[in-house]
């Protein structure tokens, strides 16, 4: 069984088993979560919106994302500045989909 979940203003298709990353989440490393905003759930052929469907997950790790280089530029003017940004994400593993 598969879900359309919404995290964090992002929307993942998940299922039983699945290690997704999301956006920075308030949790320890161990903990159990539950996510009730399912937009859809699916048995292979047929889709389903379910009101009362949720998602549990375990967090695995909290992780950074690859470096994103911002360059910024006046020409003839002598000016150029580099800063990098890594974006934080977390690791969950799925694992149910009631």
């Amino acid at each position: 069984m598969k879900a359309l979940v919404e995290i964090s203003d992002k929307q993942f298709l998940v299922s039983a088993g699945d290690t997704i990353f999301v956006p920075t989440q308030k949790a320890t490393e161990g903990e159990t979560l539950t996510y009730s905003n399912v937009l859809l759930t699916t048995d292979g052929a047929t889709a389903t919106l379910s009101p009362k469907a949720a998602v549990t997950a375990k967090v695995l790790a909290h992780v950074k994302g690859e470096k994103v280089l911002v360059f910024k530029k006046k020409r003839r003017k002598r000016y150029r500045r580099t800063k990098g940004h890594r974006q934080g994400y977390t690791q969950l593993e799925i694992l149910s989909v009631a």
